[in-house]
């Protein structure tokens, strides 16, 4: 018989009750070091006093009116992003994905708008993730999320990942945009050079395209930058965002220079819940936060700390990982293909680490924001002996 809870996720038999920090304890009270975050989620830890106490207070006044109506809390807050960001307008949604519809549609409203009706598909990459809706499977691209669904939605072209020549290859009349991760997270943790990413600016420039980025995941901060792009020194036209914007709490957004936002007016694009009251105060809290001073800097160099732990570690253990990959607090262990990313992603958990599975066989690293140098040094040592676990160190074998 099916289980009243509909069982569409695989779910490890793990179920938590509270959190602090970095750290979450389970019903029957074990401990664990959360380097998954809910997915990249969970940006600023569990239970983070500032983030709480704005929730509780939010939801002790008033969480839902509508958008039927001014919402003061969405106004501070677009504002605020606004002021740290490229853009010059936000509108708030539930989550990544409708944040990547949204996106989408912004892109062809613009083209429409501008006298190219006939503009209307966007390049995509192989390898990215864009979401679970019928059109935002079709934008991944991916042959397992598509089945059975029926036709995929029109609209989206795919080209291998970093290939420039094949972003021009692909380029013709209805193209209207290009749609990219900064770095892959659900396809393998694989950055885009920045190079790559400076050269689909110039593109865009060229044709008369809008550049499109999809920070769901790599965004508020989890580059060592508020956004991922910025270390690439350029600016996109429209980016969706969600997951950490609101620590945990369901929000999401898209954010917009003029030329593309003033085309979204009343009546073409909305959300009964996005940018209510509550989660509006959960995304200040948030960002009150992550643009302390000081903050990002200590992200950007807590992620090196981690970035060279992993080095060593694949050093160490070169018979199950292949290397190292990502940017930030958003890194890949990339496994041998006799080693899954499943069993790697078992063995951590029974060393007390939480981790996340990605493609091309990757175990994804996403630890909140606020780690220092003890959850790191815990979270290395866990892995150590998740590797042995594994498979013998490379000085095991050598000491036979």
């Amino acid at each position: 018989m099916i289980p009243a809870l509909m069982p569409n996720y695989n779910r490890a038999d793990l179920a938590f009750e509270r959190g602090e920090g970095a750290w979450v304890w389970t019903t029957d009270g074990r401990r664990f070091l959360d380097f998954g975050s809910g997915i990249a989620t969970s940006s600023i830890g569990h239970g983070h006093p500032h983030l709480v106490k704005a929730i509780a207070e939010q939801a002790a006044r008033v969480m839902h009116v509508s958008n039927l109506y001014r919402v003061p809390q969405a106004e501070t807050l677009a504002a605020r992003h606004v002021a740290h960001s490229f853009a010059d307008s936000v509108l708030f949604c539930n989550s990544g994905a409708e944040a990547n519809e949204g996106m989408v549609k912004a892109v062809r409203k613009y083209q429409a708008e501008n006298g190219h009706p006939e503009r209307y598909r966007m390049i995509c990459f192989e390898g990215a993730f864009h979401g679970r809706t019928l059109a935002m499977i079709a934008a991944t691209g991916n042959a397992k999320y598509l089945e059975g669904f029926g036709p995929p939605v029109d609209g989206f072209d795919h080209v291998p990942f970093g290939d420039m020549n094949a972003v021009r290859a692909a380029i013709g009349p209805q193209t209207a945009g290009i749609m990219i991760e900064p770095v892959q997270g659900e396809g393998g943790v694989r950055p885009a050079d920045l190079r790559f990413l400076r050269e689909l600016r110039t593109a865009c420039d060229e044709f008369g395209l809008l550049l499109a980025l999809d920070e769901v995941q790599t965004g508020m901060g989890r580059s060592g930058k508020l956004w991922a792009h910025q270390w690439a020194g350029i600016e996109p036209d429209v980016m969706s965002s969600a997951k950490g914007i609101g620590g945990g709490f369901p929000l999401g957004a898209v954010l917009a220079k003029e030329h593309v936002a003033k085309h979204l007016k009343p009546g073409t694009h909305g959300h009964t819940y996005g940018g209510n009251p509550l989660a509006c105060a959960a995304g200040n809290a948030v960002l009150d936060v992550v643009l302390a001073e000081g903050f990002l800097d200590g992200v950007d160099r807590v992620a090196r700390k981690l970035w060279f732990g992993l080095e060593a570690l694949a050093h160490r253990h070169p018979s199950v990982i292949e290397g190292v990959r990502g940017a930030g607090l958003l890194l890949g262990i990339k496994l041998v293909p006799q080693v899954t990313n499943g069993d790697a992603q078992s063995a951590a958990a029974a060393e007390g680490l939480l981790t996340v599975a990605a493609g091309m066989n990757v175990l994804r690293v996403a630890p909140p924001l606020i780690i220092g140098d003890a959850e790191v040094d815990a979270a290395l040592e866990m892995l150590d002996r998740t590797m042995r676990r594994l498979t013998p160190s490379t000085a095991k074998v050598a000491a036979k």
